[in-house]
């Protein structure tokens, strides 16, 4: 078996190896989901933009992947999670997040606050 991982982007400003993802038939790529996730970390980095691309097109399969950065404790990547991905997802899949995205709305951290999470969440939750 090949080993799919050697594919994945090796710096910020890799589109070449996403492009590349992307031409790969779905089951080869949906063991990549969880290292691709990391990528969208920061939607400044050059490569994000593709890699969210590449990630809205498997709503089913990135859903337990979300939920666990989610449950982390990376606020700034939970922020651009929610802004991006979340939020751009069918609603289907956005449904998923309704526990999360309630408590963030309601109860949000001080973190969450000073990131205005909880608008983020409430936004989400009207569209589901």
């Amino acid at each position: 078996m090949e080993n799919f991982e050697e594919l994945l982007p090796r710096h910020k400003a890799d589109n070449a190896r996403v492009e590349m993802i992307k031409k790969m038939e779905r089951d080869k790529i949906i063991p990549l989901l969880p290292s691709l996730l990391e990528w969208v970390q920061d939607m400044n980095w050059p490569v994000a933009p593709s890699v969210l691309e590449l990630l809205l097109t498997f709503p089913e399969e990135i859903v337990p992947h979300v939920q666990e950065v989610l449950s982390s404790d990376d606020d700034n990547w939970k922020w651009f999670i929610l802004n991006y991905l979340v939020i751009e997802l069918p609603v289907e899949s956005r449904v998923q997040f309704k526990d999360y995205l309630t408590r963030v709305a309601e109860r949000p951290t001080q973190n969450e606050l000073a990131e205005e999470m909880n608008e983020i969440a409430k936004e989400i939750l009207e569209t589901i």
